[in-house]
């Protein structure tokens, strides 16, 4: 026996309309009212107040260099904002680039270092890298750049 309504098919249909329909408006509640400013972030452990990291340069090129070598720069940076930094990773874009950076959070203010060792093993020519540095920032992920010419011997 049939009833007569809703055919099952169409309940399920208007079940994932409703639930895409709420996560839109739990979305969009979100963030009404920040303004475009940045809101509190449980990580940074300072009232609300937001980081803002900035790095003396965001480039460094070693100009040319020996195949086989592993060379290394420091890229110093300083927290401009009133809230502590907190370095959340450094991703480099090949396996053949490491970093090394303090993990404790960064008061207002002061500054800290971020290196970036490259190893030439197995290069050869113009090499360009690049590393994702996220943290909780007013700009969420800042890109630096690495370049080399490895010459091979």
């Amino acid at each position: 026996i049939r009833k007569k309504g809703i055919k099952p098919g169409k309940m399920k249909k208007a079940g994932i309309v409703s639930i895409i329909l709420s996560v839109i408006l739990l979305l969009s509640s979100c963030n009404s009212g920040s303004g475009g400013k940045t809101t509190k972030s449980s990580e940074n452990n300072s009232g609300g107040e937001v980081a803002d990291i900035s790095f003396n340069e965001y480039e460094h090129d070693f100009g040319k260099v020996s195949e086989g070598e592993k060379i290394a720069y420091v890229f110093p940076f300083v927290n401009n904002g009133p809230g502590n930094l907190v370095i959340k990773s450094a991703v480099t874009s090949c396996g053949c680039t490491v970093t090394k950076y303090d993990r404790k959070p960064i008061p207002p203010g002061k500054g800290g270092s971020l290196e970036v060792v490259f190893d030439t093993s197995g290069r050869n020519g113009m090499q360009s890298k690049t590393i994702s540095v996220t943290s909780n920032s007013r700009i969420p992920v800042v890109i630096l750049k690495i370049t080399a010419e490895v010459i091979s011997e």
